[in-house]
């Protein structure tokens, strides 16, 4: 009986390690594929760190053997008295020496990468025209969403931050209302984004995400913050400069220029959402919900459920239902069913890439 128990323990652990490592092999969230250079330098470091545990493993390992099996009672009989080397100064070097080597060898690249990706004194740099030389995003971060500025640029967009390869990007980190943390897995991180001071940090992404699922990046957040910080989810699309400017530009007309799919849609939302959504990406952060004028390019609805327009009249009928904690009410008893779908499709339509 036990030994039945016993198996099923083992093939339970199994079971277990099979799901948390069934994530290791995406790209788009995995940090053992990195896809930046902040990535990479992080990797290196963890690849040092472990093969250093891995040495002390081994040979601690091997010492324990060859004592058990060298030094053995039944080999050796009952009044054998092994060498005393108590006092020995070449064996007290050798276990004082190496350790400082090993704790010497994990520590130099330490610290050189901690101020190398602490780095932040370009983010303000400025040409010989007085214009940026670097791409900087202001991220704000709230109970369960996030916003994302270009102060530079004049746009400001949530749940999907937009960037170009191949050039370092830099961050300003906020919250809003508790402590988040801002984590971009496959491309580096985590930073914390506190209420009182801001966090600087850059990143750089190496890889167009077209090709990826979904055509993004995953980020996260990665501090316990209330009841849904499970589904305070945000995704990252990387494009190629010339790419991100002409994104930029459809960004910046939505001020004067935007494609209405349903008029009906437009008047419920001028109604019931536009005094805590704007529906344009230019201007400045600080709404109280999330900009909307990318909706439609989006692919989830809320930061995990799928993008469809079912989804997002289930959303808006009652948030709390789906995202609990979150400040958005629920439209539920206050829309007629043709006024949920009206605003749907118009949501649905509001769009920069299409």
């Amino acid at each position: 009986m036990m030994k039945g128990l016993k198996k099923w323990r083992l093939f339970s652990l199994l079971a277990v390690l099979t799901v948390f490592l069934a994530g290791c092999g995406q790209e788009e969230l995995s940090t053992l594929l990195p896809a930046g250079q902040v990535g990479k330098d992080q990797f290196n470091l963890l690849l040092l760190s472990s093969g250093i545990m891995l040495l002390v493993i081994i040979v601690v390992v091997a010492i324990y053997l060859i004592a058990l099996l060298r030094f053995r009672r039944s080999k050796l009989g009952e009044d054998h008295i092994p060498e005393q080397v108590e006092g020995s100064h070449t064996l007290e070097l050798v276990w004082t020496i190496i350790p400082i080597l090993l704790i010497l060898l994990l520590a130099v690249p330490t610290v050189y990468y901690t101020y190398k990706l602490g780095d932040v004194s370009a983010m303000g740099a400025v040409d010989d025209e007085g214009n940026p030389e670097n791409l900087v995003v202001d991220v704000t971060a709230k109970l369960y969403w996030w916003e994302f500025e270009y102060p530079d640029l004049g746009i400001v967009t949530a749940q999907e931050l937009v960037v170009p390869t191949d050039e370092k990007v830099y961050f300003n980190l906020l919250a809003a209302d508790v402590k988040h943390s801002f984590w971009i897995p496959a491309v580096g991180g985590k930073m914390d984004t506190n209420v009182e001071n801001v966090n600087k940090f850059y990143l750089k992404f190496d890889k167009d995400s077209t090709d990826l699922k979904d055509g993004v990046f995953y980020g996260k957040c990665a501090e316990l913050c209330g009841p849904s910080h499970a589904l305070m989810d945000f995704k990252v699309k990387t494009m190629p400069r010339a790419d991100f400017d002409k994104w930029v530009a459809a960004m910046q007309s939505t001020k004067d220029e935007q494609v209405v799919a349903n008029p009906q849609g437009e008047e419920v939302f001028e109604a019931s959402c536009i005094y805590c959504h704007a529906n344009s990406g230019a201007g400045e952060s600080g709404a109280q919900g999330p900009n909307l004028a990318t909706f439609g390019d989006r692919n989830r609805i809320a930061g995990y459920m799928d993008h469809t327009k079912e989804n997002l009249i289930e959303w808006i009928k009652d948030p709390q239902e789906h995202k609990p904690g979150n400040t958005m009410p629920a439209f539920k008893d206050q829309l007629s069913d043709e006024e949920l779908d009206a605003l749907a499709e118009y949501l649905m339509g509001l769009s920069v890439e299409k």
